[in-house]
Parts: C-alpha cells; sequence; structure tokens
C-alpha cells in the first residue's frame, strides 16, 4: 500500500489517521443524485491505494446506503483503515433515519451501532459520533451508552459533532472524546474562538467537515453555477446568487496564494487547514478521482508564516454573506 500521505494523532486518544481523509457522504446525498456505486468502490479503494486511512460515512446518508457503500468498498482493508459513523437522528415512520429529528437515548444509540456493524461489514465501529447534540437526553447518558459498547468490543473511539464546549466538558468526563468533528474553513472560522482552545487543553483531535466550504473554495462555482434540484446548498443561505458573488472574494485570496505555490485554492484551503493545528484532520468529499488526488496534494503544500499570515490578515478583512444553515438545520448546533 502506498502511504505518501503523512499521519497524524487525532488528540491524545491514541487514534491515529492520513492527514487528510475522505468525506463519503456525497457519493450518495446531499450533492445531487447519488454516484456510480461501482465507480465509488474503485475511488474509495484508489484512496486507500494512495495512503488515505481515514473515511467518514453516516446511518443518515441516504440513509443508509452511504454505509453499505462504505462496507462493502473497504471490506478487503479491515484493519488497515478507520472507519467513522454516526448516531442521533430519529427514525422516520417508514423505519428510515431522518434529519428533522434527534434521538440520543441510550436504547436507540445502541440500535443504531448494531445496525452500523452490519451495513459496514465490521465487528467494531472505529469511531462513533453523536452526530448532532440532542437536547433531550443529557450528554452524560450518550457518553455512558457509548462507555458501554467502548466496554463490550463494539466500539473503539467516542466522537462529537457540532457539540459546544460545555457539552465537550461533561461527555469527556465520563468517556474521553477522542474526536470532534465540526464545520472549519477559511469561510467559518467560529470554532477558533472556543472550541479549539477546548479541544486543545482536554487533547481531542478535530475533524473539520466541509473543510472546501461545500465546494465554494476551489473556485470552481460562481454565482452564476446551477444545482442540481435534489442538491441541499440549493436551501443554503450562503449559496444565494447574491451571497456567492459577494463572497468570489475568499476564493479570489485563494487563488492569488494559490497562484505564486503552484497549487490549486483547494490546496491552499486544506494547507491552511493543516497548518492551524498538528491534530487537525479535514475530511473533504468527493465522487472524482482528480479531486481526490488534488485534495491529497495539499498534505504536502507547506505554506509558510508569512503566507498564513498574509492569508490571515486578508481575510480578516473579507465578509462572508449568508449563513451556513437554513435555519431549521440552524438550530441543531449546539453552542
Amino acid at each position: 500500500m502506498n502511504t505518501t500521505i503523512a499521519k497524524r494523532a487525532l488528540g491524545k486518544s491514541g487514534l491515529e489517521v492520513s492527514a487528510i481523509g475522505l468525506g463519503c457522504m456525497g457519493m450518495s446525498f446531499g450533492y445531487g443524485p447519488a454516484a456510480d456505486k461501482q465507480e465509488m468502490i474503485r475511488l474509495m479503494r484508489k484512496a486507500v491505494e494512495m495512503g488515505v486511512t481515514f473515511f467518514d460515512t453516516a446511518e443518515v446518508y441516504g440513509p443508509y446506503i452511504n454505509e453499505e457503500l462504505v462496507g462493502e468498498a473497504l471490506a478487503p482493508f479491515k484493519g488497515q483503515v478507520v472507519i467513522a459513523t454516526k448516531f442521533g437522528f430519529a427514525p422516520a415512520s417508514d423505519g428510515s433515519a431522518r434529519w428533522s429529528e434527534l434521538d440520543s437515548r441510550p436504547a436507540h444509540i445502541r440500535q443504531v451501532a448494531e445496525a452500523s456493524l452490519k451495513r459496514l461489514k465490521t465487528d467494531v465501529i472505529d469511531l462513533f459520533y453523536q452526530h448532532r447534540v440532542d437536547p433531550k437526553v443529557p450528554i452524560e447518558d450518550v457518553a455512558g451508552a457509548v462507555k458501554d459498547l467502548i466496554a463490550e468490543g463494539k466500539v473503539k473511539y467516542f466522537g462529537l459533532s457540532e457539540a459546544g464546549v460545555q457539552t465537550i466538558r461533561r461527555a469527556h468526563a465520563v468517556q474521553p472524546v477522542a474526536t470532534l468533528q465540526s464545520e472549519y474553513s477559511l469561510w467559518w472560522r467560529e470554532p477558533e474562538a472556543e472550541i479549539m482552545p477546548t479541544l486543545e487543553e482536554l487533547g481531542i483531535g478535530f475533524v473539520p467537515f466541509s473543510p472546501l466550504g461545500k465546494g465554494f473554495l476551489t473556485g470552481k462555482i460562481d454565482e452564476s453555477t446551477s444545482f442540481d434540484s435534489t442538491d441541499f446548498r440549493n436551501i443554503i443561505p450562503r449559496f444565494s446568487s447574491e451571497a456567492r458573488k459577494a463572497n468570489q472574494a475568499m476564493v479570489d485570496l485563494l487563488s492569488s496564494i494559490a497562484a505564486g505555490k503552484n497549487a490549486t485554492p483547494a490546496q491552499v484551503a486544506l494547507a491552511w487547514l493543516l497548518a492551524q493545528k498538528p491534530w487537525i484532520v479535514p475530511i473533504p468529499g468527493t465522487t472524482k478521482l482528480h479531486r481526490l488526488e488534488e485534495n491529497l496534494g495539499a498534505a504536502s503544500l507547506a505554506l509558510h508564516t508569512a503566507e498564513l499570515q498574509e492569508i490571515d490578515l486578508a481575510a480578516s478583512a473579507i465578509s462572508i454573506l449568508g449563513e451556513r444553515y437554513p435555519e431549521s438545520a440552524q438550530r441543531m448546533v449546539n453552542r
């Protein structure tokens, strides 16, 4: 196996993965119609060949079909890769998981774990995240339920997603949190204020999702871009035509840095993230081999102190227009 990508430790948990992972959601769901299954299996296996050891899915992606896809693709690499999945959404009336309601009751967590193990074709879940904090269930009960699954050998590591500082501390006191997965990129820097200092203090890793701003920071989207009717970016305020026009300033900044580095805007955006902390592992998603190669190239792109300062100074002068979620989803973020 070609392991050209450096490894990173996600905090002090003992969990070590490739410096860039692969977010798999968009292969099945979210960004338009599901991609061809066999092509995605080939893509994931190619990613392993290229040194990727960290793959991200969730029961609600699809729902269920993304876990099944990841399980099939990575079955030959058991023990060589880390697969993260997530619990925390309530089943719909037809039995499928849905985004609209939360359910992190301990009995439900256990049900999800058992079902995910089958879909992922494995006997242990490497990293099990609470997908969103459930205000109806004390976080101590959630952490305790995962602690039990860890004791039984069904889960290795516990993670949280989009959790606030107090929630992280309370959970960590019951069962050490290996990593937090939340949105973080040059156009969403809110975690820098309180979240990241807390993670550093507690020795928790950080996995930024949407590290390329749901594709915007690649420079391949502009105000005239139209999305498929099933693409959830259609309902995101930050992706309105007006917002895209205003937010182009951030892409222009990345493009200007990239031009001097023989790199792409996406590579600069990812390299910037990697330069923030040694315990950060972004998980850009893609369905295309050339994009995968481009993203992984960011792991060997060094940004010097002066370049990082230039980016920070220029970025601080750019006001990003539009919320990152519609209001209905915004309320599920725990701060």
